[in-house]
C-alpha cells in the first residue's frame, strides 16, 4: 500500500477494539482504497447519519451477535462521524468505543488547509508524497494552489501565454476527466487576467468545467472546418454564448491533434456530418467528420480499439468505471446506428468488447463493490441511492425546485442516442453527462426503490420485491429534509405527450419543490423487443420523433426546476441457457439473476447450474441471495434471444447521471 493509505490504517490496529468512533471532518476515510484497506483488516465503517437507523443497524447486526459470542458481519466496526462532537453521541457508544480523529489539517500541515479541503478526494495520494518529497515548509494559500497546480495537475499558469498553451492544457486535463477545483481555476484565470489573448474568455470556467470546455471547443470546429468550405448538419451539442465566436483554437497545432483524435474517437466531441467532398480537409481532421457510412463505421473500430487498449484495471478507482461506461455507450450508440451490412462486420469485435468489459467488471465488482455505498456525494452520487442525497445538496446551494426523471431500463448507450436526437432537435438544451452505479441486482424493484428512498435495500427489506411503496420512500425522504407533503410530487407512467398537459399543471403548483418522476417508455420498448438492441434504438429513435422527451425537458426547465435525469438499470443482449426451478425473481424479465430466501436453494440451484456465480452483495437483506448468469446468458429457454437486466455488464449496472440545462 501506498504510504497514504499506510498513513490512515495504522490509526486502526486490528484486535484492539470491536467498536471505534471515528471523528472524520473531511471524509478522509471515504476513499476507496482506504474503506478497502479497512475491510481487508476486518474493519466495515457504517456512516453515523440518522442515529435510529444506525442503531437499528448495530444492535441487530453487532451487537447482538457479540453480545452472545458470536462472529458479527466484521471483526470491527467504525462508526464514521462526519463531524468534530464527539460527545454528542450517545453515551454508551462513547463508554465502548476506541475513537480516532482524522482531518486534512493534520495529514498535510505544510499546506493550506482551506485549499486542500476543496482538492477531490482521488488527489489526496499523490498531494500526500509531493507534500513529503517537496514542501520543505508551511506553504500560504496563494503558494499552496501553486504547489497542487504544479504537482498534481502538472500546470504552471505562469509559462501559459500563447493560445496553443491554454488549448493544450485545457484539452489534456478534461480528456483525463482532471478538470480544476474551482479555487485553482480561479487562481490561474487570475494569473492569466493580464494577457490580451485570453481575455474574452471565461478562463475560470474553462478550467472548471469539462462540459463548457467541450462545447467551447465543439463549436469552433464547426467553424474550423466551415472556412474550409465544409457544412453540415450538427451531430453534438450546441450552446450559443458570446464568447465561443472569440474561441478560436489552434486544432493544427501538433499538440492539439492527438488529443483532438481521441477526443472525437471517444465519444466527448461529435464528428459534423457532411456531404461531398473533403478533400480540403487534412488527414489527421478527417476524424472529425463523417461524409459517408464507411467513416462511421471506421469511428466504431477505433473506439472498440481504443477501449479495448485502456480497460479498468482491478486497481482502479469506480470514476475509471464510470468514464469507461460512457465511452462503450458511445461506441454501441455509433454501431447501432449503422446499416444492417457494415454493422454486422463488426459484430463479432462488439461481443468480444463486450465480454471483455463485462468480466473485467465483474471481478473489480467482487472486490470493490461493497465500498462504493459509503463513498461521498458532494460531486455527484456514485450509486443510485445516493442520487436524493445529492439533490438535497443541490437544493442547500440555491436550487429550490428539484426534478428528477427516471428513465426506466436506460442503457448509457441508449441515453447517447436520445442526446443526439435532441441535439438536432433542441439545439438549446445541453447535458452535463456522468453515470453512477446501480444496485445489484440490476432488477427494479431493488435500485428504483433505493434510487427513490435514498436507502440501501437493506434498509427496505420487507419491500424489496416491490415497487409500490416508492412515492412514500419519495415523499418521507424530502420530509426528512424539511420539506412539508404537498411540496413533493411523485409521478409514474409518464410516456406520451398528451400526458404532458397534465403534468404541467401539477408542477404548476408553487409550493412543489422536489418532483420525481418514473418515464416507463424505454423499459417497455425493451421487455417487448424482438430484434435486440438495433430493434430497441429504432424504437427509441420514433419516440424521440415524436417530441416527448424534449418538450418534457422543456416543461420542467420553464417551470423553474433544475432538472436531473438517471436511470435505475440498464439492459444487455443475452441468450438463454435454460430456467432453474427454484428462486423467487422479482420481476418477470428480470432473467439474469435468480433470488433465494434459503441457502440450501442457493446452493443447489448453483450446482445445477454450472454457468452461473454467486455474489455476497453488501448492503441487501441477509435473507435475499443472488445467483447471477454467467457472461451473456439468461435464465430463459435454452437458446432463446432477449434484452434483458438483473446481472453484472457494464450496460446493465453503470447508468447514466445528467443534469439538463438551457445553453442559451
Amino acid at each position: 500500500m501506498s504510504p497514504w493509505i499506510d498513513r490512515i490504517l495504522k490509526e486502526f490496529p486490528a484486535d484492539l477494539a470491536r467498536l471505534w468512533i471515528a471523528a472524520d471532518p473531511d471524509d478522509v476515510l471515504l476513499d476507496e482504497q482506504v474503506l478497502s484497506g479497512l475491510r481487508e483488516r476486518g474493519f466495515e465503517l457504517m456512516p453515523f447519519e440518522d442515529s435510529v437507523a444506525f442503531r437499528a443497524e448495530y444492535e441487530d447486526r453487532y451487537r447482538c451477535a457479540w453480545d452472545r459470542g458470536k462472529a458479527a458481519p466484521a471483526k470491527a466496526l467504525v462508526l464514521h462521524l462526519r463531524g468534530t462532537h464527539i460527545g454528542d453521541l450517545p453515551w454508551d457508544y462513547l463508554r465502548q468505543a476506541r475513537r480516532v480523529s482524522l482531518s486534512l489539517a493534520n495529514l498535510f500541515p505544510k499546506l493550506s488547509y482551506p485549499v486542500v479541503r476543496q482538492i477531490g478526494a482521488e488527489h489526496h495520494e499523490a498531494l500526500f508524497a509531493a507534500q513529503a518529497k517537496h514542501a520543505s515548509q508551511a506553504l500560504g494559500e496563494s503558494a499552496t494552489k501553486e504547489f497542487i497546480l504544479t504537482h498534481i495537475f502538472r500546470i504552471s499558469p505562469h509559462l501559459i501565454s500563447r493560445p496553443e498553451d491554454l488549448w493544450r492544457e485545457l484539452l489534456r486535463l478534461h480528456y483525463r476527466d482532471s478538470g480544476l477545483p474551482l479555487v485553482l481555476a480561479e487562481h490561474v484565470a487570475h494569473v492569466l487576467g493580464d494577457h490580451a489573448a485570453f481575455k474574452d474568455l471565461p478562463i475560470s470556467e474553462l478550467f472548471a468545467s469539462k462540459g463548457t470546455l467541450l462545447r467551447v471547443v465543439q463549436d469552433a470546429w464547426y467553424r474550423y472546418l466551415s472556412r474550409r468550405g465544409l457544412t453540415g448538419k450538427r451531430t453534438g451539442e450546441l450552446m450559443p454564448a458570446d464568447f465561443f465566436a472569440k474561441a478560436d483554437v489552434p486544432f493544427e497545432h501538433p499538440d492539439m491533434r492527438v488529443i483532438i483524435d481521441s477526443m472525437f474517437l471517444d465519444g466527448l466531441l461529435h464528428p459534423l456530418a457532411v456531404q461531398g467532398s473533403s478533400v480540403s480537409v487534412p488527414e489527421w481532421a478527417k476524424v472529425g467528420i463523417v461524409h459517408d457510412p464507411l467513416a462511421q463505421r471506421k469511428l466504431v473500430a477505433e473506439g472498440i480499439k481504443g477501449i479495448l487498449q485502456s480497460l479498468p484495471t482491478l486497481e482502479s478507482s469506480y470514476r475509471d468505471w464510470a468514464n469507461l461506461s460512457r465511452r462503450l455507450g458511445e461506441v454501441l450508440a455509433r454501431f447501432h446506428a449503422l446499416d444492417t451490412v457494415r454493422a454486422e462486420g463488426l459484430k463479432a469485435a462488439i461481443a468480444e468488447l463486450q465480454a471483455t468489459t463485462d468480466e473485467r467488471l465483474r471481478q473489480w465488482v467482487t472486490r470493490h463493490y461493497a465500498d462504493l455505498p459509503s463513498l461521498p456525494v458532494a460531486k455527484g452520487p456514485v450509486m443510485v441511492h445516493h442520487v436524493p442525497r445529492f439533490l438535497a445538496m443541490r437544493r442547500g446551494a440555491g436550487e429550490v425546485r428539484i426534478a428528477l426523471l427516471v428513465f426506466d431500463g436506460l442503457a448509457v448507450d441508449q441515453w447517447v442516442q436520445i442526446r443526439e436526437s435532441l441535439a438536432r432537435r433542441a439545439p438549446r438544451l445541453g447535458f452535463e453527462e456522468s453515470a453512477c452505479f446501480a444496485w445489484l441486482p440490476t432488477l427494479t424493484s431493488v435500485s428504483r426503490q433505493a434510487l427513490f428512498s435514498g436507502l440501501k435495500p437493506r434498509e427496505f427489506a420487507d419491500t424489496i420485491e416491490s415497487t409500490s411503496p416508492e412515492p412514500t420512500q419519495w415523499s418521507r425522504f424530502w420530509q426528512d429534509q424539511g420539506l412539508r407533503a404537498n411540496e413533493v410530487m411523485y409521478r409514474k407512467g409518464i410516456k406520451r405527450t398528451d400526458q404532458l398537459a397534465e403534468l404541467g399543471a401539477a408542477i404548476s403548483v408553487p409550493s412543489i419543490s422536489a418532483a420525481g418522476m418514473v418515464v416507463d417508455t424505454v423499459d417497455e420498448i425493451v421487455h417487448g423487443a424482438v430484434l435486440g438492441k438495433r430493434g430497441i434504438a429504432s424504437q427509441i429513435e420514433s419516440w424521440c420523433e415524436s417530441g416527448f422527451v424534449d418538450q418534457l425537458f422543456s416543461l420542467l426547465l420553464d417551470k423553474g426546476f433544475h432538472v436531473y435525469l438517471t436511470a435505475d438499470h440498464g439492459n444487455v443482449e443475452a441468450v438463454g441457457q435454460g430456467r432453474p426451478n427454484q428462486g423467487v425473481a422479482p420481476e418477470l424479465r428480470g432473467e439474469r439473476v435468480r433470488t433465494y430466501r434459503s441457502e440450501a436453494l442457493v446452493v443447489e440451484s448453483a450446482a445445477a447450474n454450472p454457468n452461473t456465480y454467486r455474489l455476497d452483495v453488501a448492503g441487501l437483506p441477509v435473507n435475499f441471495m443472488t445467483l447471477f448468469a454467467g457472461g451473456r446468458a439468461a435464465f430463459m429457454q435454452q437458446g432463446e434471444p432477449a434484452v434483458v437486466h438483473g446481472g453484472i455488464s457494464v450496460e446493465e449496472l453503470l447508468v447514466p447521471f445528467v443534469k439538463i440545462i438551457y445553453v442559451s
